[in-house]
């Protein structure tokens, strides 16, 4: 797995989203807020993370449905 600064991780055991940092051989520094607002940065192994898949926000979905409907005839009401 490569990771970059900037990407979305979180550990393989689950919990928060963690921003990486920097980069190393085989750690990661990372960068996360908890749940007071606190911000926390930790150095953890590359093993421990997996990268976080970007999901679809629901402003696109919106979009999406509303495109949706454009395709389809209109019925007639009586």
């Amino acid at each position: 797995m490569e990771l970059k600064p900037g990407n979305v991780v979180t550990l393989k055991s689950g919990g928060h989203a963690l921003t990486v940092v920097e980069v190393n051989e085989d750690a990661v520094a990372c960068l996360w807020m908890g749940g007071e607002g606190d911000l926390f940065r930790e150095t953890l192994p590359l093993a421990v993370l997996e990268l976080v898949e970007a999901e679809e926000s629901d402003d696109e979905e919106s979009e999406d449905d509303e495109e949706d409907d454009e395709d389809e005839p209109r019925k007639k009401t009586a």
